[in-house]
């Protein structure tokens, strides 16, 4: 006998409940399981990711994303990029699922302005630059603070009053950072000049070592460097004088020679913006920390830094984060005897940020 259709609504209605059911527990299984997924944040570094300096600043701030975050996030990096490569590695990791690039150098400024319109649910950092966008942000940090708590030791420690850096490019950031090493050392020796050598790279270590033999054969007698590899400490070491750790302690390499590091942490911008991002706050800016805000520290001391010159130089960097003795604090004269900062007067952060001008004590004029 053939079961009537009435017969059969219960067993329908069963089967439909079941299978209802079991759609809605792979539903919620599959939003669990995506919930769940690590957001991706991206790195690219101008430099290697290994060793010390300033791309190593930026792997190590990404390790403590890693570590802070744990599985709610996966940290991935390209390192050694060519600042011309930036836009194309950009693209490349918003492709492999990042949600967050961070561009770790002033010229990837331009690619990122170029892919970051192409994403708007992706959040963009750059590093340095002075360009922003509906979700690009820029973030930086006062490293001539840093630079002015070495010219307080150069200041202190040169016998010849001739002390000297290492300088990539002439951008603003590395300008304010010659000026502060040359400013903060004329503060405690008013004899101190400042002789520079521009090498046109951040990471060149053979060009590097070079630049800092011609300075040392010039008389130069405590050395700093703005650019990324340890090369010049080395250098320094070698020839018998002084010079400091750049953007991460360069001891393994200069031993005693570093009279003491300017170390950078980013981490401390670095997963405030990941915790913006996963919390759905994030918004672009425009962000410059410094020692109050512990992002540099400098430290790693070397046991051969006189304790009256210790003891001076950690003044200093109290009188900076308390704003008492802000590093562009006037009068400030130009290598032309201009006065660029009058008496009383900080320099406004506006100013420092275009910065392209020499103080009077640097020798040569600013290239170009």
């Amino acid at each position: 006998m053939t079961p009537s259709y009435g017969s059969l609504l219960p067993a329908r209605r069963a089967l439909l409940a079941s299978a209802t059911a079991f759609s809605a527990l792979s539903l919620g299984l599959s939003t669990f399981a995506h919930a769940e997924e690590p957001m991706k944040v991206g790195f690219i570094y101008v430099g290697p990711a290994s060793g010390a300096g300033w791309s190593y600043a930026h792997e190590l701030g990404r390790r403590e994303v890693q570590k802070t975050f744990g599985n709610k996030v996966q940290t991935i990096f390209v390192e050694k990029v060519a600042e011309a490569d930036g836009e194309r590695v950009t693209r490349d990791l918003v492709s492999q699922g990042a949600k967050v690039v961070f561009g770790g150098a002033f010229g990837f400024m331009n690619g990122m302005v170029a892919a970051a319109p192409d994403y708007p649910g992706v959040a963009f950092e750059h590093a340095t630059g002075y360009k922003t966008g509906p979700n690009l942000g820029i973030y930086d940090i006062r490293t001539y603070e840093g630079a002015c708590l070495n010219g307080t030791i150069a200041g202190k420690m040169t016998k010849k009053n001739v002390i000297g850096v290492v300088a990539p490019f002439t951008i603003p950031e590395i300008v304010r950072n010659l000026n502060a090493f040359t400013l903060c050392a004329q503060a405690v020796n008013p004899k101190v000049t400042t002789k520079v050598i521009w090498v046109n790279t951040w990471f060149d270590p053979p060009r590097e070592t070079e630049a800092a033999t011609t300075l040392i054969n010039q008389g130069v007698d405590v050395l700093m460097q703005n650019t990324d590899s340890a090369a010049p400490l080395q250098t320094a070491k070698a020839r018998g004088i002084v010079g400091f750790g750049w953007d991460t302690d360069m001891s393994e390499w200069g031993g005693d020679a570093q009279m003491a590091a300017a170390r950078l942490d980013w981490s401390v911008y670095y997963n405030k913006v990941v915790a913006d991002v996963l919390a759905k706050r994030w918004k672009p800016g425009n962000v410059w920390l410094g020692l109050k805000d512990k992002a540099i520290n400098y430290d790693h001391y070397s046991v051969n830094l006189p304790a009256d010159v210790r003891k001076l130089v950690e003044a200093r960097k109290q009188d900076i984060i308390s704003g008492k003795r802000p590093v562009f604090a006037g009068p400030i004269l130009d290598q032309a005897g201009v006065i660029r900062v009058k008496a009383g007067v900080d320099l406004p952060d506006a100013d420092k940020q275009k910065m392209n001008w020499l103080v009077k004590g640097v020798e040569g004029p600013l290239p170009n």
